[in-house]
C-alpha cells in the first residue's frame, strides 16, 4: 500500500481506499490502526488530520521506515460515533494492528480506549482533550496533545489580563462536559475570576432555549463565556448573543476554531482561540518548518491548517516512540520506553512518565483578524 493518494481519496479517508476488508500483515510492515471521525469527508478537521499523519508517514516510509520496517496505517470512519469507534478499533486489532492511534473527538476516543483496555492494545495519540484519556493515568493510552484544561487555563488567564472579570462555561450535558466544568471552576478560582457557573446544552438545543442561554449569560453579567461542545451549537448561540445585544466575549478551545470562524464570518472578529500546536502558516518552530516542507512536497495546492499539523506532530510522537522501542519493537517494549520518555518534537515537548500520560502542555492563543485568518 503507498501512501501517495490522490487528494480526493486522501481526504475522504474511505474504507476501499485505505485496504481490503482483510489485511494481511507483512513481516516488513508496522500496522497503524487508527479509527477516526471523518464523517465520510464531510468533518474538515477530520480529514485534514489525516492528511498530517499521512505526510508524515509517507516522509519516514520514503527515509527507510523504523529499522527497515515502513509504517502501513490502516484507517475507518467511526462518523463521530462512540459505539462505530469502538467496534473499528477492535475490527483493526483483530486484523493486524500493533498500536491504536490517532482518533479525534471526546465520545470516540474515549470509546477506542475502552477496546484498548480490553485487548491489551497501547493507544497512541488520541486527538481529544477529554480528562478522562489522562486521569486517573491509563497504562495504555498516550495523549499527545494538550488536554482542555491547559486551553482554559490560558484563556481565563488571558481573559484576567485584559481585564475581564467573570466566566462561564457553555457546555455539553454529558459527564466529560461536568469534568470540564468542574476545571473551569477551579481555574477560575485560582486565577482570581469570578465564576458564573455552567451553561449546559443538549444536542437537540433549540434556537428559543439558546436565546433563554444567552440572556442568562447577560443576567449572571458574565463577560467571558467558554465552550466544550459542538462548534455548530456555539455559533448559535453566539449570533443569538449578538442579536440581542450582547457583549460579552464568546472564546474557545481548538477543537472546530476554523469551521467555527469560518461559519460566523465578521462576528468571529477579535474572537480568542487556544490552540495546541504552534501556527501552521508561520515558522517560528522547527516542527512547522518541517511540516510545511513536506506538506509541500505532498500535497502542494493545499493549504496549511491546525488540523493536519495536529495529525502530523501526533504522527511525528508515534514515530519516536516506535523508535525508542527497539530494533524489533513489540508492544511490551514499547510500553517499556514510553514508561520515561521525552521528546521535542521541534518546539513542542512530549513527556510520558510512569505515574504521569499527559504528553504535551503546549497552548498558544490566536485571535481572529478583521479578514477572518488566524492571529498567533
Amino acid at each position: 500500500m503507498t501512501f501517495r493518494l490522490p487528494r480526493r481519496r486522501l481526504l475522504l479517508g474511505a474504507a476501499a481506499a485505505l485496504g481490503c476488508p482483510s489485511w494481511a500483515r507483512a513481516a516488513d510492515e508496522l500496522v497503524i490502526g487508527q479509527t477516526l471521525t471523518l464523517q465520510g469527508g464531510k468533518n474538515g478537521y477530520g480529514t485534514d488530520a489525516l492528511a498530517g499523519v499521512r505526510v508524515m508517514f509517507e516522509a519516514v516510509n520514503r527515509a527507510g521506515g523504523i529499522n527497515g520496517r515502513r509504517l502501513a496505517l490502516r484507517t475507518l470512519d467511526d462518523d463521530n460515533q462512540a459505539a462505530q469507534a469502538e467496534s473499528n478499533a477492535r475490527k483493526l486489532v483483530a486484523e493486524g494492528a500493533f498500536v491504536l492511534f490517532g482518533s479525534i473527538e471526546g465520545g470516540p476516543s474515549t470509546a477506542v480506549m475502552k477496546a484498548a483496555i480490553d485487548t491489551g492494545t497501547p493507544f497512541f495519540g488520541p486527538m481529544a482533550g477529554s480528562p478522562s484519556l489522562r486521569r486517573p493515568k491509563q497504562p495504555l493510552v498516550f495523549p499527545v496533545r494538550a488536554e482542555h484544561r491547559e486551553e482554559f487555563r490560558a484563556l481565563i488567564a488571558y481573559g484576567v489580563r485584559t481585564g475581564l472579570k467573570r466566566v462561564a462555561l457553555f457546555h455539553a450535558d454529558s459527564d466529560v462536559g461536568r469534568q470540564h466544568l468542574d476545571n473551569v471552576r477551579l481555574l477560575a478560582a485560582e486565577a482570581g475570576m469570578a465564576f458564573g457557573g455552567g451553561l449546559a446544552f443538549k444536542s437537540d438545543i433549540t434556537d428559543a432555549q439558546l436565546e433563554g442561554v444567552a440572556a442568562s449569560v447577560a443576567e449572571r453579567q458574565v463577560d467571558l463565556v467558554l465552550n466544550h461542545g459542538s462548534p455548530g451549537v456555539y455559533e448559535r448561540l453566539i449570533r443569538r448573543a449578538r442579536a440581542a445585544g450582547g457583549r460579552a466575549s464568546f472564546w474557545g478551545v481548538n477543537s472546530g476554531s476554523t469551521p467555527l470562524a469560518a461559519a460566523l464570518g465578521p462576528l468571529a472578529r477579535n474572537m480568542v482561540f487556544a490552540q495546541i500546536v504552534p501556527s501552521p502558516v508561520a515558522r517560528k518552530t522547527a516542527l512547522t518548518r518541517e511540516y510545511q516542507q513536506h506538506w509541500r512536497g505532498a500535497s502542494a495546492s493545499a493549504p496549511f491548517s491546525y488540523g493536519s499539523l495536529e495529525g502530523y506532530m501526533t504522527a511525528k510522537a508515534l514515530v519516536a516512540a516506535l523508535r525508542a522501542a527497539g530494533a524489533g519493537p513489540t508492544r511490551a517494549s514499547l510500553l517499556r520506553a514510553l514508561q520515561d520518555f521525552d521528546v521535542d518534537l521541534g518546539g513542542v515537548h512530549v513527556v510520558y512518565r510512569g505515574d504521569e500520560h499527559t504528553g504535551s502542555r503546549f497552548v498558544d492563543l490566536a485571535m481572529v483578524g478583521s479578514d477572518g485568518r488566524f492571529i498567533q
